[in-house]
């Protein structure tokens, strides 16, 4: 006898696109800017976090954003 055809595996992209778009009312423009948005938040966070790990813990690997750091620290430690 014949195999049912298999059904195809949900893309978890497209279903987050579809959740994303529904939660924005439908409104495709609106959808993309809030997650520019959001996007743009977690990159600060992530610059953020950089800056606040210590450079021995991170094993040199993040020089290039230890750099610019400022000379004296002590007011993020109070």
């Amino acid at each position: 006898m014949s195999q049912p055809a298999a059904r195809p595996e949900s893309d978890p992209y497209e279903d987050a696109c579809a959740r994303a778009i529904e939660a924005c009312g439908g409104d495709t423009h609106g959808t993309i800017k809030a997650l520019l948005i959001a996007n743009e938040f977690l990159e600060a966070q992530l610059t953020e976090l950089r800056t606040a790990v210590s450079l021995g813990y991170a094993r040199g690997k993040l020089h290039e954003y230890v750099v610019a750091l400022p000379e004296d620290r002590k007011d993020w430690y109070d």
